[in-house]
C-alpha cells in the first residue's frame, strides 16, 4: 500500500436494523475516504454518527445488519473478514475511544495492568516490557507521575484523567487508525482542550488517521481537517474544516446560525426549519 493511498474506504455503508413494520435504516448510503487526517463526522443526536463509527469496526450489536459497496481498511475487505481477523484487526490496527471511560474500564483491575494488557494481547510481550510500554504511554498522554497512577483503579482517577487512560490504552498497540466517538463531551472546557491537544499530537507524530465523532460543530472545525455533516443517516454536506463557513445545505446553514457568539446580545436561538426532502436526499462526500 502506497503512503498516498486511503487508510479507509467507505462506500454506501448502511446500518438497518429490523422492527415489526420492516427495517429502519440508522445510516443511508454514507461514502467517504480517509488518509492520514482527521476526519469529524457531526451531527444530532439519532443521525447515525455513532453507529458508522461501530459499523467500521463491525460492533454494530445484533440484530444490527452491516452493508456496503465497499468498506476497506489499507484494501482489505471488513466486511468478508473472519471474526478471527477482526479481532486481530481491533485495537491492533483501528482502535476506538469512547465517550465515558468509567464505561470502558474494568473497576477491578488497576489502570496500568489494563493498559499492560492491551498491549501484550497484541504483541505477545512479557510482563516487565508490557509495564515498562504501559509507563511510557501515561507519560505520553501528560499523566503526571505514571508510577503512582499506574497502581490505581479507575475509580480514584478523575474524568480528565481516565480519558488519558483510554487514550493510552487504544494507542499503545500502534494502530494507523483511531475512532473517537464523542471522547470529550463529559469533560469540562478546560480538560477538553486537553484531551484535544494530546489527541492531535499523538496522531501527528504517529501519522495515524483519525474519525473525530461530535455534535460540537465549533470544537469539530477548529480540530479536524475535513468535516462530513449527517442527518437523519445520511451525509448531506463535506467539506474542508476551513470551508465550513461556506457551507451550502440548509441543515448545515441552520446548525451555524444557531450556535451562540460571545459579544452578541443575549437572545433567543434560531429554531431550526426541517425540510422532509432531507430524509431522501444525500451526499456520496
Amino acid at each position: 500500500m502506497t503512503d498516498d493511498a486511503p487508510l479507509l474506504e467507505v462506500s454506501n455503508l448502511r446500518v438497518a436494523f429490523p422492527t415489526r413494520t420492516g427495517m429502519a435504516e440508522a445510516v443511508r448510503g454514507v461514502s467517504f475516504t480517509l488518509g492520514r487526517e482527521k476526519l469529524g463526522i457531526v451531527g444530532e443526536s439519532g443521525s447515525g454518527k455513532s453507529m458508522t463509527g461501530r459499523s467500521i469496526l463491525r460492533l454494530v450489536p445484533p440484530p444490527g445488519r452491516v452493508s456496503a459497496d465497499r468498506l476497506a481498511f489499507r484494501g482489505e475487505d471488513l466486511l468478508a473478514a473472519s471474526p478471527r481477523r477482526l479481532r486481530d484487526i481491533r485495537g491492533r490496527r483501528i482502535a476506538m475511544v469512547m465517550q465515558d471511560p468509567k464505561y470502558s474500564l474494568n473497576p477491578v483491575m488497576t489502570v496500568g495492568r489494563q493498559i499492560a494488557e492491551a498491549y501484550r494481547v497484541h504483541s505477545h510481550a512479557g510482563a516487565a516490557e508490557a509495564k515498562r510500554r504501559a509507563l511510557e504511554m501515561l507519560a505520553a498522554v501528560r499523566i503526571r507521575d505514571p508510577e503512582r497512577v499506574y497502581d490505581r483503579y479507575p475509580h480514584e482517577v478523575s474524568g480528565g484523567m481516565g480519558q488519558r487512560i483510554m487514550i493510552a490504552m487504544m494507542l499503545i498497540p500502534g494502530p494507523d487508525l483511531l475512532i473517537a466517538d464523542e471522547p470529550t463531551s463529559a469533560l469540562d472546557v478546560t480538560v477538553q482542550m486537553q484531551v484535544l491537544a494530546i489527541l492531535d499530537d499523538l496522531c501527528s507524530q504517529r501519522g495515524m488517521g483519525m474519525i473525530f465523532v461530535s455534535h460540537d460543530l465549533n470544537l469539530v472545525a477548529s480540530f479536524c481537517d475535513r468535516i462530513l455533516i449527517m442527518y437523519a443517516g445520511r451525509v448531506v454536506e463535506s467539506c474542508r474544516a476551513s470551508e465550513l463557513h461556506t457551507a451550502t445545505h440548509p441543515y448545515t446553514r441552520g446548525l451555524l446560525a444557531s450556535l451562540p457568539r460571545i459579544g452578541e446580545p443575549p437572545g433567543d436561538l434560531p429554531v431550526l426549519s426541517r425540510d422532509p426532502a432531507w430524509l431522501t436526499a444525500g451526499l456520496e462526500a
